[in-house]
Parts: C-alpha cells; structure tokens; sequence
C-alpha cells in the first residue's frame, strides 16, 4: 500500500467579487468536484453576513471544503480523495479559474501512508491474526 488518498490544499488570492456569492460558490464547487472524476453524495453553502461563504461537498471519495474571506480577495479550499481514479489537482484549477484567481498556491499530500514503523507492527499483527 503506497497511499490511500490524496489532499490537495488550495490558497487562491487575487479573487473577484464571485468569491462572496453562496450560489456562484456552489456552482464552481459542482464543476471541481466534476473535474476531479468525484461523486457528490451532499452539498452545503452558507453565506454569512456581512460577507464570507463556507462550503462543504461530501463526495463518494472524501471532501471538497471552502472558505472565502472576500475582504482579502482570498479562498481556502482543500480537495480530499481516495481511489485510483479521482484528480483532486484538476479540481484546484476549475476552482482557480472560477474565481478568477490572480495567485494560486496548491499542495497536495499523500493520505494514509503508514509510517515505517507502524507497518512492521501492523504486518506482524496481520500475520499473528
């Protein structure tokens, strides 16, 4: 087992004022979760007041996540997925696109690799089972 999943963080600055309507947030979340081959099992925006919206899609794969500070121009949202077949990175360009983001900064991390360590133990129990 090399890994179980992949999580792609996305700092997006430079953005235009879509970043502060719930329904155009929404809309960019559908297309990235798209994007990225996932399935969407719920969606959940909320625009806060004076400004500000939060996102959460629960995918079949894990979890796409954003949060928007419209005052800064600025979106943090992150991309999780497990499986061979998802492509979390290509959610971090539709959402990059969408809001029309003038920098981007996206990193992602292997999930769920086992420390050294820990696979010899967890081998020894599977052998001991």
């Amino acid at each position: 087992m090399e890994h179980l999943g992949r999580h792609v963080i996305i700092e997006l600055w430079g953005c235009g004022e879509m970043i502060n309507d719930a329904g155009l947030v929404e809309s960019a979340m559908r297309s990235a979760v798209q994007a990225a081959n996932a399935t969407l099992l719920d969606i959940f925006v909320h625009e806060f007041s004076p400004q500000g919206v939060t996102g959460v899609a629960v995918l079949a794969e894990s979890h796409l996540s954003i949060h928007t500070w419209p005052e800064y121009g600025y979106v943090a949202a992150d991309v999780f997925t497990c499986g061979s077949t998802t492509k979390p990175d290509a959610a971090a360009e539709v959402l990059r696109k969408a809001f029309e983001a003038t920098t981007a900064d996206v990193r992602e991390l292997e999930r769920g690799v086992m420390p050294p360590s820990a696979e010899k133990n967890h081998h020894r129990e599977l052998v001991n089972a």
